[in-house]
């Protein structure tokens, strides 16, 4: 690849959007991935094809971690979560994108990484953790999009 953000017909996130559309601009889009485990599971997703941050000028990386932080403060104000993961990997999908994970102590994958391996013994506190999320993602989603809206303001 050679970083040049042409489209890549290959890539899932050149041809699809990742997941439910939230939100979009010229140049990043917001979904939400809604993993089974973790319904808030969103990303946020660079538009152009590039794998790594350091392929973005400045002002595109400042813009991007913007999106990231805002979603971040989101999941905080709204769904409470005892820890936020931000996580940028690229390495099965390299296209430039950022998983935005709310956790909680009583999930399926604590303290490890949501791909990690699964801890036992948790499947009544994970469908409790499941439905108390998914009851609140309406909020999440509304509060969500009006954070990105005010990212889109003149002079934001």
């Amino acid at each position: 690849m050679a970083g040049n953000g042409t489209p890549d017909l290959r890539c899932p996130l050149c041809t699809g959007e990742g997941g439910t559309l939230l939100a979009r601009t010229r140049n990043w889009h917001v979904v939400l991935a809604a993993e089974h485990d973790y319904p808030a599971f969103t990303r946020v997703i660079w538009n152009a094809h590039v794998a790594e941050m350091s392929e973005l000028g400045a002002a595109d990386r400042d813009e991007l971690m913007r999106v990231v932080l805002a979603v971040e403060q989101t999941q905080r104000a709204v769904l409470a979560p005892d820890k936020v993961n931000l996580a940028s990997f690229g390495n099965v999908v390299p296209h430039l994108h950022w998983h935005v994970i709310p956790r909680w102590r009583d999930d399926r994958h604590f303290p490890e990484p949501v791909w990690g391996r699964a801890a036992d013994g948790r499947d009544v506190a994970v469908e409790a953790r499941r439905a108390w999320v998914a009851a609140r993602l309406p909020s999440y989603l509304e509060a969500l999009v009006r954070g990105v809206n005010r990212l889109l303001a003149p002079g934001a």
